[in-house]
């Protein structure tokens, strides 16, 4: 069987990601700086033991264990490595800057000046983020120039250029993706999807950052995995794939719709609050490459996500009502 090392499995995209591999036949190796969350937000947990038994955890902190994680890298020689693991988050990067710049730069730098050595690695898919791109108008191209408007973004940029500089220098075999705004069943609580099913099944007011009028491209997560997949087995070294749909639409109309499919009004929900500093106005992304390379697509529609991910709360909803619904720093 061939094996995936995934780095920032206990995420909600790694996780995902880890179930999908395990399903193809893929022997699985996670990787995450924190003991593994509830199992209600671990996809891959969700599946039964036969096909589960294919997977490997181990405790690892980028920060502070990089001897063990190199250690242990030489040891199971996987093929394939998916890095998910980032310092997220934009607006908290503004109170913790100095946290973002040593995870996404100067340990993320570390880590790949060791990981450039190995010789048994056939492909390193390093999982990015349009923030990179700052603000933009108009479908964003694979390449576009950087132009990072927040600590989050610039730390994820610099990472990205220095891993570019590795391919160029040293033929790192490395990949980029690019996604647009996630989501799914088991996602995290502070997201905008799941936090507004969990606002209207709790009764309780959302706040809605700048009106809601920034305009996001919203992609569920099943179609990045199997995207993520593509790329790690057929894409080329060095270039960059957008995970993205064609339907552009503002936070304030995802939230309407959840709120229509749940049978709510939207001002018995939302409160109007401040925008968030640095956040971009609008990033689309051209998918255009993933689509005629890999023969890509995405397949499921807004509205079935949401009924989907609205179904998980339900049966998850006295598990779901007691988790954190904000996000906690980690230094």
């Amino acid at each position: 069987m061939k094996k995936i090392l995934v780095i920032g499995s206990n995420s909600f995209s790694g996780s995902a990601f880890i179930k999908h591999a395990l399903l193809n036949n893929f022997e699985v190796i996670g990787m995450s700086r924190s003991a593994e969350p509830h199992s209600v937000f671990l996809p891959h947990r969700w599946l039964n033991a036969k096909v589960f038994n294919q997977y490997q955890y181990y405790q690892r902190d980028l920060n502070h264990h990089l001897d063990s994680m190199m250690s242990l890298i030489h040891e199971k020689k996987p093929s394939y490595i998916v890095n998910f693991a980032a310092q997220g988050m934009v607006a908290e990067s503004w109170v913790y800057p100095v946290d973002w710049m040593m995870t996404n730069v100067v340990s993320t730098v570390k880590f790949h000046e060791q990981l450039r050595k190995c010789k048994f690695l056939k492909k390193y898919v390093h999982v990015s983020t349009p923030e990179v791109y700052g603000s933009t108008q108009g479908l964003v191209l694979t390449s576009a120039p950087y132009n990072p408007s927040t600590p989050y973004a610039i730390s994820r940029a610099a990472a990205d250029m220095w891993l570019t500089a590795l391919y160029k220098n040293y033929k790192f075999p490395v990949v980029f993706t690019r996604s647009a705004n996630v989501y799914g069943p088991g996602q995290q609580l502070y997201r905008i999807i799941p936090k507004t099913i969990m606002s209207i099944k709790l009764n309780k007011r959302l706040p809605l950052h700048g009106g809601g009028h920034s305009v996001r491209s919203f992609i569920h997560i099943q179609d990045v995995v199997d995207g993520t997949l593509r790329v790690l087995l057929n894409a080329e070294p060095g270039k960059i794939y957008h995970f993205s749909t064609q339907r552009n639409i503002s936070i304030r109309d995802v939230v309407r719709l959840i709120c229509c499919r749940m049978k709510i009004n939207l001002e018995d929900v939302v409160d109007m609050a401040e925008e968030r500093p640095g956040k971009d106005a609008a990033y689309l992304l051209d998918s255009d490459r993933t689509r005629h390379e890999l023969a890509w697509k995405d397949n499921i529609s807004l509205e079935e996500g949401i009924d989907q991910t609205i179904e998980w709360v339900g049966k998850n909803i006295e598990v779901l009502k007691i988790m954190p619904s904000e996000y906690i720093h980690k230094p």
